[in-house]
C-alpha cells in the first residue's frame, strides 16, 4: 500500500467536495489514524505530508512518539479511561473523547498546559457508542467554565456503520447544528469551532455537512495489526 498515492486520492476527493460546497479545501484537516499500523507506516504518513496522527491507546501513542519525536500533532481519538490520563495528557495536542465530568476533572488535575478537547457526542443514540446525548452537551459545556486546562475546541461523533447516506448525513448534520448552538453561547472556554467527524467510509459526506477534521485510517495507511 502506497500512503502517498492514497493521500493524493483523498486530497482530490476533499478538493472536489469542498468546491461543491464552496469551502476552501484547507478548512479540512486529515488525521491519519495510525492505531492499527506500525510506527514505520505512521512515519510514511508524515513523509507524505500528514502531520496529524490519531491514536486510541496510550501504549501505542507513546511507542510511536518515542520514535517520531517531533513533527507530529498528536490526537487521542479513543475512549480515555480516567486512570490512563496521567500517561498521555501532557503528550497530546488534542483529545477527541471528552464525555464525562470525572474525565474532565482528571484532565484538569494532570495537565500542565491547556488541552484542546472535543466533546464526544453519541448523536445516533446507539448503545454501542460512547459519548453524551445531544441533550447533555450544553449543560456539560457550561459546567466546564472553571476548568483552566480544558479548551472545548469542538464536537466529535462517530456515525453508524451503514451505507445509508441519509442516516449518515442526518448524524453529521445534527452534530453541526449542536456545534452552532454551542458557538452561539460565546463562551471563552468553548469556542467550539471544529467538527471532528467522518472516517474512511464516510468522510466525503461528513465534509459536505461541515467537518473540519476527518479521521482516516484504512483508506490512508491501511490496517496491519
Amino acid at each position: 500500500m502506497n500512503v502517498q498515492e492514497n493521500l493524493k486520492r483523498i486530497k482530490e476527493n476533499i478538493q472536489t467536495v469542498c468546491e461543491k460546497m464552496n469551502r476552501p479545501s484547507d478548512d479540512v484537516k486529515i488525521i491519519a489514524v495510525t492505531k492499527y499500523v506500525s510506527t514505520e507506516r505512521a512515519q510514511e504518513a508524515i513523509a507524505a505530508g500528514v502531520n496529524n496522527l490519531g491514536e486510541n491507546r496510550d501504549e501505542g501513542l507513546l511507542e510511536k512518539q518515542a520514535v517520531i519525536n517531533n513533527g507530529a500533532v498528536w490526537h487521542y481519538i479513543g475512549s480515555l479511561q480516567s486512570r490512563k490520563v496521567k500517561n498521555i495528557i501532557n503528550e497530546v495536542d488534542y483529545i477527541h473523547s471528552l464525555d464525562r465530568m470525572s474525565l474532565a476533572k482528571e484532565i484538569e488535575k494532570r495537565a500542565k498546559k491547556s488541552i484542546k478537547c472535543f466533546i464526544q457526542v453519541n448523536v445516533s443514540g446507539e448503545d454501542s457508542k460512547q459519548g453524551l446525548s445531544r441533550e447533555e452537551v450544553i449543560p456539560f459545556v457550561k459546567a466546564l467554565s472553571d476548568f483552566k486546562q480544558i479548551e472545548v475546541v469542538g464536537l466529535m461523533t462517530m456515525a453508524p456503520l451503514t451505507n445509508d447516506e441519509t442516516v449518515l448525513r442526518n448524524c453529521f448534520r445534527n452534530l453541526k447544528l449542536l456545534q452552532q448552538e454551542v458557538v452561539s453561547l460565546q463562551l471563552s472556554h468553548a469556542p467550539c469551532i471544529e467538527l471532528s467527524m467522518g472516517m474512511s467510509n464516510d468522510y466525503q459526506i461528513a465534509i459536505e455537512e461541515g467537518a473540519t477534521m476527518v479521521r482516516i485510517g484504512t483508506a490512508l495507511v491501511g490496517k496491519e495489526k
